[in-house]
């Protein structure tokens, strides 16, 4: 499937992560299926695509995690790879992976595959952090479900 429509797919799955979401993610994040006839966008066009501001994706560029090419006028060009990296990118800041572990994590990721069990280490790093904010959220929940109760209960609720 086209890296476009994966992720209208993925950025159109409401209501949380269903499996058809889910599949295109893991689909987005594997390069094999990177299709390499398709049509570069622009800053305007892949910002649009990913969720992302123009002055993010520059961002980006600037600390090195993403290299879109430059066409004729100088404009940028991003490829279905430059997309599925701006979705990986989006996706572990979401997580709230901090700007130095992407960096770290995109320089081993583009010295080749002697890096594999950093970039492992880094990705169990974040798992765990996730793991444990997923908790806190979860906690959060339950605190504010109970204080609903709470009102409920209220004869002025």
């Amino acid at each position: 499937m086209a890296t476009e429509a994966l992720i209208e797919r993925i950025l159109a799955a409401s209501g949380g992560p269903s499996a058809s979401a889910i599949d295109a993610l893991h689909e987005l994040l594997d390069d094999a299926t990177i299709e390499a006839s398709a049509m570069p966008k622009s800053v305007a066009e892949a910002a649009r695509l990913v969720g992302l501001s123009t002055h993010t994706l520059r961002y980006y560029e600037q600390e090195g995690l993403v290299r879109p090419a430059r066409n004729a006028s100088g404009y940028r060009e991003y490829s279905s790879f430059d997309l599925r990296r701006l979705v990986f990118l989006t996706r572990m800041r979401l997580s709230g992976m901090t700007m130095t572990d992407l960096k770290r994590y995109i320089l081993r990721v583009e010295q080749g595959p002697s890096t594999i069990p950093e970039r492992r280490r880094i990705m169990l790093d974040q798992q765990d952090r996730i793991t444990r904010k997923i908790r806190e959220l979860g906690l959060a929940l339950e605190t504010t479900e109970y204080k609903i109760r709470v009102y409920d209960g209220h004869p002025e609720g």
